[in-house]
């Protein structure tokens, strides 16, 4: 797909972050947005912010955990453009855990949001878009947390390894039938964004409590702030995803050493050996 002026992007998570960065990205490049976030006031912010530059966006307020809240979005959209040429399964948390310390509220808020974001948004608008017989691309955001396993992350990396593969399966499925639909797998490294402190959005009951964790993790977690405070900007990732959805590539590294890190993956895998433990 290289061909987005005057197209419909629907984003997921765009209240923010590499989100924002992403419909900025589509607006410069002339296309018509549905933007759909969890968080009511951020997300009109944006839109708000959008729109005052000229761009045609509108806001849906929408939990991806949900399927129904997903269908909801999938509905608006073709009700309001009566198509959709790229959807961007993008919404992310994160979660600085051992798989021990991660409890079953854990679990299901990192997968929910994580995976089955991604899972609920195929599922209403892949058949949309199939029926339509237009061109269009999906861009599930994963990680390269996605390729390569971090230490203390342990829901954030099946998340992410799980949408990675969801991607590659649904490249195949889509390619069977001939579908006019591309499909990437959008797997950044460190990025400067507030996803370190994506549970400030949880219950308070619900949020991890530094005391309980053990020292291990702590530092984990501190090592990974400081990463995604030098992490590359959201804008510089916007840019590259939409460059590589041009050149119809499907798995977007936008970090150079994230290659090296899954040459030793497949390595160790080849070899049978155990996973190399690679600095954060």
């Amino acid at each position: 797909m290289n061909t987005f002026e005057g197209r419909v992007a629907v984003i997921t998570g765009a209240a923010e972050g590499i989100g924002l960065a992403l419909a900025r990205r589509a607006a410069g490049l002339g296309m018509k947005l549905v933007l759909a976030d969890r968080h009511e006031a951020r997300l009109q912010e944006a839109v708000d912010t959008l729109t005052a530059a000229g761009a045609d966006a509108v806001p849906v307020v929408v939990d991806v955990s949900d399927a129904a809240s997903v269908e909801e979005l999938a509905r608006e959209a073709y009700r309001l453009h009566g198509k959709v040429h790229l959807l961007i399964n993008n919404a992310g948390v994160a979660l600085a855990k051992t798989a021990w310390e991660t409890s079953n509220e854990d679990w299901r808020w990192v997968m929910g949001v994580n995976f089955y974001g991604v899972a609920n948004g195929v599922r209403s608008f892949v058949p949309r878009m199939l029926e339509s017989g237009e061109e269009g691309h999906i861009v599930n955001t994963a990680s390269v947390a996605g390729l390569i396993s971090q230490p203390g992350l342990a829901a954030y990396n099946a998340s992410k390894f799980g949408v990675v593969t969801l991607s590659e399966g649904l490249m195949h499925d889509l390619t069977l039938r001939g579908a006019r639909i591309g499909v990437s797998v959008l797997c950044p490294g460190w990025v400067k964004t507030r996803i370190a402190q994506a549970e400030r959005h949880r219950p308070p009951d619900e949020r991890s409590r530094p005391e309980a964790l053990d020292p291990k993790t702590l530092e984990t977690a501190m090592a990974v702030m400081q990463a995604v405070e030098n992490g590359l900007s959201a804008e510089d990732v916007a840019r590259m995803a939409f460059e590589a959805v041009g050149r119809g590539e499907f798995y977007i590294l936008t970090h150079p050493h994230s290659r090296a890190g899954v040459k030793v993956r497949l390595e160790d895998i080849l070899n049978n050996r155990a996973p190399t433990l690679l600095p954060v």
